[in-house]
Protein backbone atom coordinates (compact mmCIF):
# COMPACT_ATOMS: atom_id res chain seq x y z
CA UNK A 1 0.00 0.00 0.00
CA UNK A 2 2.99 2.55 0.64
CA UNK A 3 4.62 1.81 -2.69
CA UNK A 4 1.32 3.00 -4.12
CA UNK A 5 0.79 5.28 -2.52
CA UNK A 6 4.26 6.34 -3.09
CA UNK A 7 3.24 6.52 -6.84
CA UNK A 8 0.15 8.84 -6.27
CA UNK A 9 1.95 10.71 -4.58
CA UNK A 10 4.18 11.23 -7.01
CA UNK A 11 1.69 11.39 -9.94
CA UNK A 12 0.37 14.55 -8.40
CA UNK A 13 3.86 16.30 -7.62
CA UNK A 14 3.99 16.10 -11.40
CA UNK A 15 0.85 17.88 -12.26
CA UNK A 16 1.02 20.18 -9.61
CA UNK A 17 1.13 24.01 -10.41
CA UNK A 18 4.29 25.77 -9.45
CA UNK A 19 5.11 26.52 -5.53
CA UNK A 20 2.12 23.86 -4.32
CA UNK A 21 2.60 20.76 -2.28
CA UNK A 22 0.38 17.79 -1.70
CA UNK A 23 -0.84 15.65 0.86
CA UNK A 24 -2.32 12.34 0.54
CA UNK A 25 -5.88 12.76 2.57
CA UNK A 26 -8.05 9.57 1.78
CA UNK A 27 -7.15 6.16 0.47
CA UNK A 28 -8.76 2.89 0.22
CA UNK A 29 -6.44 -0.61 -0.46
CA UNK A 30 -8.45 -3.58 -1.74
CA UNK A 31 -6.11 -7.02 -1.26
CA UNK A 32 -6.82 -9.42 -3.52
CA UNK A 33 -3.89 -12.24 -3.47
CA UNK A 34 -0.27 -12.03 -1.33
CA UNK A 35 2.97 -12.14 -3.02
CA UNK A 36 6.16 -13.73 -1.77
CA UNK A 37 8.70 -11.61 0.72
CA UNK A 38 11.04 -10.77 -1.94
CA UNK A 39 8.80 -10.65 -5.11
CA UNK A 40 8.48 -8.46 -7.53
CA UNK A 41 5.54 -5.76 -7.41
CA UNK A 42 4.62 -3.55 -10.42
CA UNK A 43 3.21 -0.26 -9.78
CA UNK A 44 0.66 1.68 -12.71
CA UNK A 45 -1.09 4.69 -11.74
CA UNK A 46 -3.36 6.36 -13.66
CA UNK A 47 -5.26 9.73 -12.79
CA UNK A 48 -8.79 9.68 -12.61
CA UNK A 49 -9.64 13.45 -11.26
CA UNK A 50 -6.77 16.65 -11.88
CA UNK A 51 -8.44 19.48 -9.93
CA UNK A 52 -7.01 22.56 -8.69
CA UNK A 53 -8.10 21.60 -5.40
CA UNK A 54 -7.49 17.42 -5.36
CA UNK A 55 -6.23 14.96 -7.65
CA UNK A 56 -7.73 11.11 -7.18
CA UNK A 57 -5.41 8.45 -8.60
CA UNK A 58 -5.98 4.99 -9.23
CA UNK A 59 -2.47 2.24 -8.70
CA UNK A 60 -2.84 -1.11 -9.33
CA UNK A 61 -0.24 -3.52 -7.91
CA UNK A 62 0.54 -6.65 -10.05
CA UNK A 63 2.97 -9.56 -10.05
CA UNK A 64 5.19 -9.78 -13.56
CA UNK A 65 2.93 -12.38 -14.50
CA UNK A 66 0.11 -9.89 -14.81
CA UNK A 67 -1.97 -11.33 -11.69
CA UNK A 68 -3.63 -8.59 -9.62
CA UNK A 69 -2.67 -7.87 -6.25
CA UNK A 70 -4.30 -4.78 -5.08
CA UNK A 71 -6.27 -1.52 -6.41
CA UNK A 72 -5.44 1.98 -4.27
CA UNK A 73 -7.45 4.34 -5.06
CA UNK A 74 -6.22 7.80 -3.12
CA UNK A 75 -7.29 11.92 -2.84
CA UNK A 76 -4.27 14.00 -2.90
CA UNK A 77 -4.91 17.32 -1.66
CA UNK A 78 -3.18 20.04 -3.75
CA UNK A 79 -1.55 22.07 -0.80
CA UNK A 80 -1.53 26.53 -1.58
CA UNK A 81 2.04 27.90 -1.52
CA UNK A 82 3.79 28.20 1.75
CA UNK A 83 5.05 32.12 2.00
Amino acid sequence: MSFADYLGGLGTHLNLPKGTGTATIESKTNFFRPTPIGGVVIGVATPIHKGRRTMVWQTQLTDPDGKLLAIVTQTQMVLAPTT
